[in-house]
């Protein structure tokens, strides 16, 4: 990141094609720690309807006007019986593997955390698998702790 700036500004629909390759390599990283993942080409999310919705901060940092990195918060309704009202789920977080350790991550965590808190959400949530130990640990780093473990079985 030498001489140029990191740029991190919401995401738009001239962005999508770089958001759908973010969303394969996403996938692809998640399929060995998820054994109900689809084998064929699947996608997470409605990309056009995420850019569009004021419920939704999709953003992307840029570096070189290259975009390298994105992640997003949605504004989501709480249960009834937690303490806070709403809170704001993080997603889509990816970064460009030759641009990773830099603290990109955080800086786009802090954009988002940001945008929330201008919306009164101070509750943020997130879903990482467990044995997903970068991850977890890039999370942790930015100040999230783990909180419930979810189990699964089928038959």
């Amino acid at each position: 990141m030498k001489n140029e700036q990191l740029i991190i500004r919401k995401a738009t629909e001239h962005d999508i094609g770089t958001l759908l390759q973010f969303e394969q390599e996403i996938i692809k990283a998640e399929r060995p720690f998820d054994i109900t993942l689809k084998t064929e080409p699947t996608y997470y999310h409605d990309l056009q309807k995420m850019i569009s919705s004021e419920n939704i901060y999709l953003i992307v940092a840029e570096l070189g006007n290259k975009v390298i990195a994105s992640g997003y918060a949605r504004i989501t309704n709480a249960e009834h019986y937690l303490k806070h009202d709403k809170h704001a789920y993080l997603g889509m977080m990816y970064v460009v593997p030759e641009h990773r350790g830099k603290s990109i991550n955080k800086k786009i965590i802090d954009e988002l955390i940001t945008w929330s808190n201008k919306k009164n959400v101070p509750e943020f949530r997130l879903l990482v698998y467990d044995n997903n130990s970068p991850a977890v640990n890039a999370y942790e780093k930015a100040g999230f702790a783990k909180h419930v473990v979810e189990m699964r079985m089928s038959q």
